[in-house]
């Protein structure tokens, strides 16, 4: 095993050579076989071992083993507690769940405190069936059914193209020390439900289920790249980036018959979860709206808008006072005196300092307001001035707009109002910019 590890690290991680590796390490044959094999290829690697106190005096006897194999071998190595149930309790986790993040975010510090390169992990073969068939049975996918990544970022997992049976044979063989966790004995996780009942009875039903596997999988991973590659072609045709935002041309989009499918791809990394929702906002009337945690998608006349969750609420006013000169936040505006009237322009207006009252107030757009645009002769709504302006909805959304006494001053970087502009005869000029 170790020639044929040490022939898959050359051909598919070269990078490793020369690098800085943290290895995580439990106690278990999968991970003291990784160690092991480390040690012999003679790499740079130091150890990491959570003790996650879930299986009292069995917990700690897998933290003394670590250590201890460390110590013997001079490896230098991190140990960390974590009271995993209380963090689960307060996050709302399964221990599982909890367990993990707590692990990952450990090991990204470990990585960058010591200025290490790599987390390597123990994933093995028989992983890569246990999760396809979760995955298989929970519902996926293309990428639910493409296995584990060998590597996601700078986490690496070389140990994917050998089996159980090949790691334990190593272990035996070289008189590896591990310790068995006893939770892997219960049938109570659904993981292991599989791994006792359902992955022997394949196994026997095809002698060769490991190696079939596998290139079921190189094919699944093929597959999954040509589905990538079609979907960047097409998100050139259909899809325009803009700051903060994407717009989802819609005309184009139906042109493909699978289009949902291209919506998935695209949309997959924002959070969303109510598939059914995003596919039905293509035929949905204008203004409808999808939300994930973090993102917005909205049907806009013709195109599906993407953009981040405002982080201002509609209705929360930001208020200027007379003496301040600037307001940093959520705009960045400048008051100044001024002498004398240049032009005014989309960033900059003069207004009549007399005719202001303070504190001014900046706020977004409310039903009924309405202003006296420059240029124009009466009011109008400022829904309609939206209207013929073309805004999209999103537009609407983000207009700024700043008020005295409630009526608008100036639609912020678009018109001012020509109640309060200044002109030749005013004798108190108060200059606003948009920097």
């Amino acid at each position: 095993m170790l020639k044929k590890f040490q022939r898959h690290l050359n051909t598919n991680f070269p990078q490793l050579k020369n690098k800085k590796l943290l290895l995580a390490v439990s106690g278990g044959i999968d991970s003291m076989v990784l160690m092991h094999l480390f040690q012999q290829l003679l790499y740079d690697i130091s150890i990491a071992h959570c003790n996650f106190q879930l299986r009292g005096n069995e917990s700690d006897g897998d933290e003394m083993l670590v250590k201890k194999i460390c110590q013997d071998g001079y490896i230098p190595y991190f140990i960390t507690s974590f009271d995993t149930e209380k963090y689960s309790r307060d996050n709302k986790l399964s221990i599982q769940l909890a367990a993990r993040k707590l692990r990952y975010d450990w090991f990204h510090e470990l990585l960058a405190e010591n200025q290490l390169d790599y987390l390597v992990t123990a994933h093995h073969l028989d992983d890569n069936v246990e999760t396809f068939l979760i995955n298989f049975i929970r519902g996926t996918g293309l990428e639910g059914l493409s296995g584990i990544p060998s590597q996601n970022g700078n986490i690496i997992r070389p140990l994917l193209p050998f089996s159980r049976l090949e790691i334990e044979n190593y272990a035996l063989e070289n008189k590896i020390q591990w310790r068995e966790d006893s939770s892997n004995a219960s049938d109570k996780y659904f993981r292991n439900k599989l791994r006792h009942d359902i992955v022997p009875i394949l196994k026997e039903l095809n002698t060769g289920f490991l190696d079939s596997f596998q290139n079921t999988l190189n094919y699944l991973q093929q597959a999954e790249s040509l589905v990538n590659d079609a979907s960047k072609l097409v998100y050139e045709k259909v899809v325009v980036e803009k700051e903060n935002q994407l717009e989802i041309h819609l005309k184009p989009l139906l042109e493909y018959q699978n289009y949902k499918a291209y919506l998935f791809q695209w949309l997959k990394g924002y959070g969303f979860t109510s598939w059914n929702d995003v596919y039905d906002l293509v035929q949905a009337q204008s203004g409808k709206q999808v939300f994930s945690e973090t993102h917005v998608l909205l049907k806009d006349r013709t195109i599906l808008l993407l953009y981040p969750k405002n982080k201002y609420d509609a209705q929360v006013v930001y208020k200027i006072e007379k003496e301040q000169s600037n307001l940093n936040f959520p705009l960045n505006l400048v008051f100044s005196k001024a002498v004398n009237i240049s032009l005014n322009g989309n960033h900059t207006i003069f207004v009549d300092a007399d005719k202001v009252q303070f504190p001014l107030e900046l706020r977004k757009w409310q039903e009924g307001d309405y202003f006296y645009p420059v240029g124009m002769n009466g009011k109008k709504k400022l829904s309609k001035y939206f209207k013929d302006e073309k805004y999209s909805l999103l537009d609407k959304e983000n207009q700024w707009l700043l008020c005295s006494n409630d009526q608008i001053v100036w639609v912020i970087g678009k018109r001012a109002d020509n109640r309060y502009i200044a002109h030749e005869t005013t004798q108190q000029l108060l200059k606003i910019e948009l920097k």
